[in-house]
């Protein structure tokens, strides 16, 4: 692999990572990737672990995150005929489970934070710390929203993941792309390479090739239109831009214009099932 990029880990450490390209597959991974990740999630920044309201760009995301959940829901549900069985993984404070179960799902949530569990039982949702826990049970759905990307032994986890799926159930994961236009215009400062708890950077032709050894496919890929504003905005803060809003607006809305043509948005929803 060679190496592709430079940056840094601007929201914890401050430590130098370098990203490198697998042209096989089509995507980056991060180098070095830490033994132990814990201490890069332990922020009061990372806001799928907390509830945080006490920035713009915080209620921002939760305003967002709240508006986003049904259409998340309506984007599984759209793919089901049986029953409404769904494992969340990566569930953070349990939002998006609350949802779904009150959208007629019986539901299952796996998140390995110790922060954002207390938060989700506070909500009432009960929460596993790992997928060892999960024992001879099957899922018409499982979803991972911004998941993928921070799991270590990438190839084993899809094993788990598909292994755990119903044969006419559906996997729904959603993730950055390393090849829309946000991401080439801020280079190192694109806030959605997260470095190092972004472990990989996916393309499409990635997603599929990852997939494909397991049978299963790509049966849609959604945008998700307002990535490419946050993601801004957080990349221009990172340049220390001063008016970062103006910009990011502007750099958002060119990217999701140009992605009209490309189909590279800043990030992108993939249904999957398997082969027939």
């Amino acid at each position: 692999m060679k190496l592709f990029l430079k940056t840094k880990d601007f929201s914890v450490s401050g430590e130098q990572f370098e990203l490198h390209r697998d042209e096989e597959l089509d995507m980056l991974v991060t180098k070095p990737q830490p033994q132990n990740l814990l201490p890069y999630y332990e922020s009061e920044d990372y806001i799928s672990h907390t509830d945080s309201k006490s920035s713009f760009t915080d209620r921002l995301y939760q305003l967002v995150k709240t508006n986003n959940l049904k259409k998340k829901i309506q984007i599984v549900d759209n793919q089901l005929n049986n029953s409404k069985t769904l494992l969340d993984l990566g569930a953070g404070t349990g939002d998006f489970l609350i949802t779904a179960q009150n959208s007629g799902f019986n539901v299952t949530g796996v998140e390995p934070n110790d922060k954002a569990r207390k938060l989700a039982e506070q909500k009432g949702i009960n929460l596993l710390s790992s997928l060892k826990e999960i024992s001879r049970q099957k899922f018409q759905a499982i979803t991972l929203w911004h998941v993928l990307e921070h799991l270590p032994n990438l190839d084993e986890q899809i094993k788990n993941l598909v292994n755990l799926l119903e044969e006419d159930g559906v996997l729904v994961i959603a993730v950055p792309n390393f090849k829309s236009y946000d991401a080439k215009h801020y280079k190192s400062h694109w806030a959605a390479f997260d470095v190092p708890r972004h472990l990989w950077h996916f393309s499409k032709t990635s997603i599929s090739k990852l997939f494909a050894p397991h049978q299963m496919e790509v049966v849609k890929i959604k945008p998700m239109w307002f990535d490419a504003f946050y993601v801004s905005i957080l990349s221009e803060k990172y340049k220390g831009n001063k008016l970062y809003l103006v910009s990011a607006f502007f750099v958002g809305l060119w990217s999701n214009f140009k992605a009209i043509f490309t189909k590279e948005h800043s990030s992108l929803i993939y249904v999957l099932k398997k082969k027939k």
